[in-house]
């Protein structure tokens, strides 16, 4: 089954930059919302982490705050 992937984020964040090249380096497709131009996105961010710290990755509804390699790979079902 395909994951349904999103990440929010900043231009600036270097967690974020992380988190993208982990996806790009193990073939994971993801949607990028850019919540310091994106209000919708933000409100939507806050609304599921309850916080304003990017990244947040929501893999099929679970939420991870900041980018935490190995809580993605287990997600990710990546070895």
């Amino acid at each position: 089954m395909e994951k349904t992937i999103k990440i929010y984020t900043t231009s600036s964040c270097v967690y974020c930059k992380m988190a993208k090249e982990f996806f790009k380096t193990n073939n994971v497709q993801y949607e990028e919302y850019d919540v310091a131009v994106d209000e919708k996105a933000r409100n939507e961010m806050v609304e599921k982490s309850h916080q304003l710290g990017v990244p947040v990755i929501e893999i099929n509804g679970e939420i991870f705050v900041g980018f935490d390699k190995s809580a993605l790979l287990k997600a990710l079902n990546i070895k």
